[in-house]
């Protein structure tokens, strides 16, 4: 029976998760299945993948056949190079302690640029959050510097016109003082 490590499509429409499996290759993609090793999310950044490492090493020793997607994972966490250490400790090119040093030295390597990578992208987000900020700060202080010159504007013509009125006001005041003197000179001078 020939047996492949794959992987198995779970999630919804447009956001896939998938399980990492052992198969039969006759067996349909999300069907029957031999051994769950582990999951796979493509969704986050970067991907998570949980991966029972001892299991996995387990069937690649036995011959189970990685699909190209599942080779990359396998690689990505270790399995296959944990695979050709011991098929060099097998073959007698070094002991198994220095194959253990040399996967160990990978591993924290491995982890640091992981770690590297994440915190760039944290720092990349809290970045882009910033200028956000920053931008939307700045439109808002373009607005109201507008709402000011046009409320500005509209209390200058509202001065404007109450002044007119208290002038044509006044004039008119004065006109009519001014017609009140001349007919009470008109009624003196009649008398």
């Amino acid at each position: 029976m020939p047996v492949k490590i794959r992987l198995s499509r779970h999630g919804k429409k447009g956001f896939a998760f998938y399980h990492i499996v052992v198969a039969d290759s006759r067996a349909p993609r999300d069907g029957k299945f031999i051994e769950k090793i582990g999951t796979y999310n493509p969704n986050t950044n970067p991907a998570s993948i949980d991966l029972s490492f001892d299991r996995a090493l387990d069937w690649l020793q036995k011959g189970a056949q990685p699909t190209d997607t599942c080779r990359a994972i396998l690689s990505y966490k270790g399995v296959l190079y944990k695979k050709h250490l011991l098929g060099g400790v097998a073959k007698g090119a070094f002991s198994e302690a220095d194959a253990e040093a040399k996967f160990t030295k990978w591993m924290n390597e491995k982890a640091a640029r992981i770690s590297a990578k994440e915190n760039k992208i944290s720092a990349d987000k809290s970045a882009a959050a910033k200028a956000r900020l920053a931008e939307e700060t700045k439109v808002k202080e373009e607005k109201a510097k507008a709402v000011a010159a046009k409320k500005a504007a509209i209390a200058e013509a509202e001065a404007a016109k109450a002044a007119e009125e208290a002038a044509a006001a006044a004039e008119a005041a004065a006109a009519e003082t001014a017609g009140e003197t001349a007919a009470a000179e008109e009624t003196a001078a009649e008398a």
